[in-house]
This record gives C-alpha cells, sequence and structure tokens, in this order.
C-alpha cells in the first residue's frame, strides 16, 4: 500500500496538494514538519505537512517529496486548526496563512540565485558536460538564475544537475546564505588540559619570561577564573588583558589555551537573577481584577476598561503571575512596537528571563530562535510580548492572553492577505487552547463594548487613576477666532505657547500631537496653483525639509525639491498643511532652549529606534516631544504634565464611519499621556471647531455618550456592531478593465444580495503603484449566515474568473473592514 502526505504550499492554492511518500517516511513524518517538495515545472518549495493517508490523488500523479527537512514539528495541531479559521474567516487560503505564520527563514524556495563556491578546489575532470557547462558560465558571471541555467544546458529540468553540483560543493544557492537559520556560537576560552596541574603551570610560566605578552594573558586568564565561575569568552579575555587576537591565537595554537563554542540565542536577558516584588493591587485595581476572575470562571472573553493611567498593567502582571504559576504560557499583544520596548523593561523587572519578544523589527535569526524557544516549551519563553505576528507562534500550553489597547486599528492586518484582525483572531485561538483572555482598553471599540453590554463578553473597570491623581483639565481653543485676531505664532495658539512656557520654567516636559509626518502635505506655486504630484499614485508629494525632498507615503518615489515650479518657472513656492517636521522647526523658533525630540516614521527605523527616543524622553534628555499616533499608545511618561493637538480637525473629517469613534480613541488616548503621577496634568486641544460633540464628550470624558451616539447612527445606516461588512477592492493597471470588471461583479452581488451591496466606488487614493483601486462594500444583516454569504461570493469570484477578459483583475477581500 501506498502512503501519501497532503502538504500546505506557501502560495495562494485553494487546495492542498498531495505527495508520495515510502512507508520509512511515512514512520517518521509527522503533521506539522517541514519537506521541500518540488511544485510545477522546476520550483521547490518548503511545504508543510497537514496530514497522511493512503489514498492517492484522481487528476494528477503525485510526485516524491525532495526531502524532510525536520526532525520533530514545528507547527502543532492547534495552530493547524487556528489557521483553517483564519483562511475560512477572512476569505483567503491555507497557504498564505502559512507564508504569513512562519519565519522567512523556515521558507526556503528556489526562485534560486546560484553562485560559485569559491572555497572549494574543483577537478574540471570530474564533471559531466552539462555540470561543466555550468561551472564555466560561472567564471565568467558571479549570479546565475534557474532559467538562465535552463538556457545554458539547454533542458527544461536543470535541478537535478544543480543538485550534484550542490554535492560536489561547486555551487552554493543564495537562500543558504541568507535564508537559512545559524545558529549564533560564541567563542570561549580555557587552559589547555596539559597545563591544569600547579608543576606543569609553573614551567609554563617560566617558559613564557621571554614573551611578556603571552604571559600576560594567562595572567588575566587566572584574575578572571577566580572572580567568575562562568565561561571566559575570548573577547572578555582579549579587553582585560591587553592583547590582540593573534596573542590569544598562538597561545591556542601552542595547545597552551583550548578554544570551545557555546550556542547562545541572540536575544538574552542581561538583567539581575533577583526579580522585583509584584505591586500590591489598590482597591479599584482588587476589584476589578476579582471581576475578571469571576469571568474566566464562566469562560467568558473579558473586556477590562480602565481609565488612561488607571494601573490596567499592574492588573496584567497579576494574571500572568497566576497564569504562569500554573506551568502555563502567556501571550501579551500589544499594537505597536513603541509600546513593547516600554513594556519589555516593566515585565522583566518581574518575570526576569520568562519573557520572550516577537515583532517584525527582530531579524529573521531572532524570531526563529523564540519560535524554537516555544516549541521546545523553554523557561526563557514563558511569557511572550508582541506585536500581532506573535498569535502564530507554536504555543502548546497556552493559558492566558491579554490584549492591550484593544481598540487600535494597528491589530488589522491590511497588506498581504490574510487580513486578520489580531484582537478577533486572539479570542478563537483562546478557545481552541481552552486558555482565558482578556481584552484591555481605555476607550474600547464599539463592536466590544456592545458585545460586554450584551452579556457575551464579561466586564470589569477602573474608574479611577491610580494614586487618585485626577483626569487632566482639558481646554479646547477655537484657531479659528485666534487666527481672525491674529493671535497665532505659526502653528501655536497663544494659550498653548503659554501653557509650553509654564510647563518648561517647572521643568516638566511636553507632549505635542500632529497626526501627520514630514514638513507640509502640499508644495504649492502660488502664481499658477501647480503642486508636484506622484507618476505612481494619485496624491501629492509631502515635503521634508531634513532631506530637502519630495516624497510619497503611499510607494516611496521622491525627488530633490525643486527651486521653482515645474509648470510655468515662477519660484513662488510655498507650502500647505504641516506635519511633525514643520513643528518641530517652528519650536526650535519658538523655544531655543528647549530641547525637542521628534517620534514618527521617519525617526524609529531600525531595530533601536523607538528604544532610542522613549528612553531620551523617559531619563528627561528632552523637553518636547513631538510625535504621530505612536505617542498615543499606553506610553507610560511620569514627568509629563502638558499635552498639545496641534490640529484635532483632520482627524474629525475622515471620509469613513469610524471617523468619531477613532478621533474619540485617538484624542483621549493622547491626553492619557498627561499628569500620570502626582499632579493634576493639562491637555490643550487646538480645533476650528471647538464646539464638535467629539470634542465635547472628550472633554468631559464621557465614553458612554459617544457610544450611544455612535450605536444610534450606524444602526441607521447598518454598519458594525449591528451588521457585518465586507470590503472587496479590485485592483488592476487598466483604468477602462477595472471599471467595466467592478461593474459585472456589484452587478451579480447585487443579484445575490439586493440592496445592501454599496458601489463600486474610487477610494480617495484611486490610484496606487501605477494600480487603480475601486471598492464594493457588502453589508450582511445578523439574520443572514456568513459561511453562506462568503459561499456566494466566492461561487461568483468563479464565474468572474471564467471570464478571460477579466482573469488579470486582481480580486482582494477584506472581512470586518475597519
Amino acid at each position: 500500500m501506498q502512503n501519501f502526505i497532503n502538504v500546505i504550499l506557501p502560495i495562494p492554492l485553494e487546495k492542498l496538494f498531495t505527495y508520495a511518500i515510502t512507508a520509512a517516511q511515512a514512520d517518521f513524518l509527522l503533521p506539522g514538519m517541514r519537506v521541500a517538495v518540488p511544485f510545477g515545472k522546476s520550483k521547490i518549495y518548503t511545504g508543510l505537512v497537514h496530514h497522511l493517508h493512503t489514498k492517492p490523488p484522481e487528476v494528477y500523479e503525485a510526485k516524491e517529496i525532495h526531502e524532510i527537512l525536520d526532525d520533530f514539528p514545528i507547527v502543532n495541531e492547534t495552530q493547524l486548526k487556528h489557521w483553517q479559521w483564519i483562511a475560512d474567516y477572512y476569505m483567503c487560503t491555507l497557504g498564505e496563512v502559512f507564508r504569513s505564520a512562519l519565519p522567512s527563514a523556515f521558507l526556503l524556495e528556489s526562485e534560486t540565485l546560484i553562485l560559485k563556491n569559491e572555497k572549494a578546489e574543483v577537478n574540471e575532470m570530474d564533471l559531466k558536460d552539462d555540470e561543466f557547462l555550468i561551472f564555466e558560465a560561472l567564471q565568467h558571471q558571479a549570479i546565475l538564475k534557474v532559467h538562465e541555467v535552463a538556457a545554458i544546458v539547454d533542458r527544461k529540468h536543470v535541478l537535478p544537475v544543480l543538485n550534484r553540483l550542490i554535492e560536489k560543493k561547486v555551487i552554493l544557492l543564495k537562500e543558504e546564505l541568507y535564508e537559512q537559520y545559524k545558529p549564533k556560537l560564541v567563542r570561549y576560552v580555557k587552559l589547555g588540559r596539559a597545563y591544569q596541574a600547579e608543576e606543569n603551570l609553573e614551567k609554563l610560566l617560566e617558559s613564557l619570561t621571554r614573551a611578556p605578552k603571552q604571559s600576560q594573558v594567562i595572567l588575566s586568564l587566572f584574575q578572571l577564573q577566580a572572580t567568575t565561575k562562568k565561561p571566559i569568552k575570548i573577547s572578555e579575555l582579549e579587553a582585560i588583558s591587553g592583547g590582540s587576537r593573534a596573542v590569544i591565537k598562538a597561545l591556542i595554537d601552542k595547545h597552551i589555551l583550548e578554544e570551545y563554542n557555546i550556542r547562545r540565542d541572540r536575544v538574552v536577558y542581561e538583567g539581575s537573577d533577583e526579580n522585583a516584588d509584584l505591586k500590591s493591587l489598590n482597591t479599584y485595581q482588587e476589584s476589578a481584577f476579582k471581576d475578571i476572575e469571576e469571568a474566566f470562571k464562566a469562560n467568558k472573553t473579558t473586556l477590562l476598561q480602565g481609565v488612561t493611567s488607571s494601573g490596567k498593567t499592574e492588573v496584567y502582571v497579576k494574571l500572568i503571575e497566576a497564569c504562569i504559576q500554573t506551568g502555563k504560557q502567556a501571550l501579551y499583544l500589544l499594537p505597536e512596537i513603541a509600546l513593547t520596548t516600554q513594556l519589555i523593561g516593566r515585565l522583566q523587572t518581574y518575570f526576569g528571563e520568562k519573557v520572550a519578544v516577537y515583532h517584525s523589527k527582530y531579524n529573521v535569526q531572532e524570531r526563529v530562535e523564540v519560535w524554537n524557544n516555544v516549541v521546545a516549551r523553554k523557561p526563557k519563553a514563558q511569557i511572550v510580548i508582541g506585536a500581532r505576528s506573535s498569535l502564530f507562534l507554536p504555543f502548546s500550553a497556552l493559558g492566558l492572553i491579554l490584549v492591550d489597547e484593544e481598540h487600535e486599528g494597528s491589530f488589522k492586518q491590511f497588506d498581504p492577505a490574510p487580513r486578520y484582525h489580531a484582537r478577533d483572531a486572539a479570542i478563537v485561538l483562546a478557545r481552541l487552547h481552552g486558555a482565558n483572555i482578556l481584552l484591555g482598553s481605555a476607550t474600547p471599540s464599539i463592536e466590544t463594548f456592545n458585545n460586554a453590554k450584551t452579556g457575551k463578553y464579561g466586564y470589569a473597570n477602573i474608574t479611577r487613576r491610580y494614586g487618585n491623581v485626577l483626569m487632566p483639565d482639558i481646554e479646547i481653543v477655537d484657531i479659528k477666532e485666534q487666527s481672525r485676531k491674529r493671535r497665532m505664532k505659526g502653528h501655536f495658539s497663544e494659550r498653548l505657547l503659554e501653557e509650553i512656557t509654564a510647563t518648561l520654567v517647572l521643568g516638566e516636559q511636553v507632549i505635542l500631537f500632529q497626526n501627520r509626518r514630514g514638513y507640509a502635505p502640499i508644495v504649492e506655486c502660488t502664481s499658477c496653483g501647480h503642486s508636484p504630484q506622484c507618476p505612481n499614485c494619485d496624491v501629492s508629494l509631502t515635503y521634508h525639509q531634513y532631506k530637502k525632498e519630495l516624497r510619497c507615503h503611499y510607494c516611496g518615489y521622491h525627488m530633490a525639491l525643486q527651486e521653482s515650479c515645474q509648470a510655468c518657472g515662477s519660484s513662488t513656492l510655498d507650502t500647505k498643511g504641516f506635519g511633525t517636521e514643520q513643528v518641530e522647526h517652528e519650536l526650535g523658533g519658538l523655544f531655543p532652549d528647549a530641547k525637542v525630540g521628534r517620534m514618527d516614521l521617519d525617526t524609529t527605523r531600525g531595530k533601536h529606534g523607538y528604544e532610542r527616543i522613549i528612553t531620551a524622553f523617559e531619563q528627561q534628555e528632552l523637553d518636547i516631544l513631538v510625535g504621530t499616533q505612536m505617542l498615543t499608545k499606553g506610553l507610560d511618561f511620569r514627568n509629563v504634565n502638558l499635552v498639545g493637538i496641534m490640529n484635532a480637525d483632520s482627524l474629525l473629517n475622515f471620509p469613513d464611519y469610524r471617523a468619531h469613534e477613532r478621533s474619540f480613541q485617538l484624542l483621549t488616548q493622547v491626553a492619557g499621556r498627561a499628569g500620570r503621577t502626582k499632579k493634576r496634568g493639562k491637555v490643550i486641544i487646538q480645533s476650528y471647531n471647538p464646539h464638535h460633540q467629539i470634542l465635547q464628550q472628550v472633554s468631559t470624558n464621557n465614553y458612554e455618550e459617544m457610544f450611544k451616539e455612535q450605536v444610534f447612527e450606524r444602526e441607521q445606516y447598518k454598519y458594525p456592531p449591528v451588521n457585518r461588512i465586507i470590503k472587496i477592492t479590485f485592483k488592476h493597471k487598466e483604468y477602462n478593465k477595472l471599471n467595466e470588471a467592478a461593474a459585472w461583479f456589484s452587478k451579480a452581488l447585487r443579484n445575490a444580495f439586493g440592496g445592501s451591496v454599496l458601489g463600486p466606488e474610487f477610494p480617495p487614493v484611486a490610484r496606487i503603484r501605477n494600480q487603480y483601486l475601486k471598492n464594493v462594500l457588502v453589508k450582511i444583516d445578523s439574520e443572514r449566515s456568513l459561511r453562506q454569504t462568503k459561499g456566494n461570493i466566492k461561487r461568483i469570484e468563479k464565474s468572474f474568473k471564467a471570464i478571460a477578459y477579466y482573469r488579470s483583475v486582481r480580486v482582494i477581500y477584506n472581512v470586518d473592514h475597519i
């Protein structure tokens, strides 16, 4: 009887692919192990074993697998179930989830670059004719692609030839050089065995009298051994002895010293072994903690609503401690990498090296190490803190999931598929593991709060700030009136300048929020009105002063700032609107003695970008921090007493059904950064429309009223939480073809669902990277089955793809679009 495996491939295929395996392989393989498999004519992919069976495929003949890549499963059964749920719910394929879930070092595939192995000595007589042709081509050209090799040897199937050359060590593949995970080895040194005895030591020191540098290295080694029991690194010995690497190498060559390697993780906790005691909870936190425990006993997803600076993190820490004492794993999800930098330090003071971190700013090698530590259930990965991608780690004993700032839009993945929402996917993951899940926020999303109101979720709240600090005093300044009276200095009102001056005199810090990076979004010629546009997208170029360039924030296109207008040649160029860079520039003129920092996407590139700015602000090296929405998400600065919001209107006037909810959340969160310790903080919101109901609700911190208004409006217009929505986006480089395709698809949708289909309509930015976009919105009421609706949409897509003319139009699904 023949054995087969069904394999998940990291490509968007609707079905799993079947491959043949031998009986010995069948005994060894388990679901969740990786295998290298041929696919198509010449490609090799890393596939994941889904299940083993004995039923051959009916439509095609099963190929044999190339090789087995793992000794044990790196993905478990629960993960596979979770992936399947994500694929079904978010209307994508299992392969897309697989590609997104695994660190890229685990996915080797053959869009391969072939390089010559410089270290190998090649005997040309051993090479066959076709092998020699490739070897000769590599003498003249450093890199070859698979299709180029196929042309050189005039054969379609070149992988067998390449495999023979790899075995003979003539060539290297580029994936091997870059994508393979290599463990980090640290070089250590100890005294050679022959010199361990005392009499031999004396002889050794006598023999080294004429080599003072070598003698100094040996004496330094003794000093180190006397002070520490840990192994001694070569780099450490080099630093203390003052000897060079060459001196140490000479001693190793003489066998006086012995060199050995120890494998070490790239991310290592270097704090003390003593962990701090947990802070005791105050009465409000204690009461919320009890409510949470009660809801957990009833197996309910629970919402913790606590005002900003109420000490939600301390409640989380208490829950994590209870979880790890039972030997289970805890996952702490955060929306923003900036937040992880502050929280890692706080959690490590309590839990030491039990905390592992997982997010996209870590390189591939570091992410593989965290993945392997979670698979092996090592103590150093008992608590994982990370952004949305940490949801995919191979937990086997998950006891608790915390989703902090659950209202954040950053939890939703936009591109590429799977377009999942980490909060909702975490709730399903918790159900699969039988784990508890807590959603925390000062301003919960409308859907979550609605679920808590209707009793679907458990609910706990903390209404007072920690230490009974008062909520900040919020003042709204009418900049329309101020501009009319000519009392504005740049983009600063008189009130804001007075408060900044008073705060700086007291030695306290200021945060200024402007939700746009760059210097100005538009550069305009005052003579003819022309403003430079991106050639690839339908947007104007943003001016970045620090690089003197105009840049597109969608595709990255950039050009130097022109001295004169490209249309009329006039040199009267002016900027419109303002971003964080301009605020920083104006502050330099208004407060020349203050140290000003900026925190936006431009200043936080690189792994330690966030950390550098946050640490400088925490240690009061900066007086004023200007930033975008990164600043709003749960950061805790002790000395901030004033928060200024430069322009609240840009948030409120956004064409989206969530604009008011988002504005309330964002403004409340920014305001929450002020006065977090003893003194009551001050918040100044600048607006052209100070009587807007959202601004009034923010100033009185009235979440309930905002919730009632928003739910009433959404019931009228059939938006979540009353209805579900699926956004379908069509993408193509030809304008007319896109219009026809979108019209055909939406007509078919209207035939199936009637009036609950909106569109097709161009979005505000209708062309990105030379691809035109058009959106259709499908609203699904609570009585209609979501599964059936998705099935109908997929059937329409099949008919759509059957029309040859429309086949090149991309159809993108975004379920629960936010």
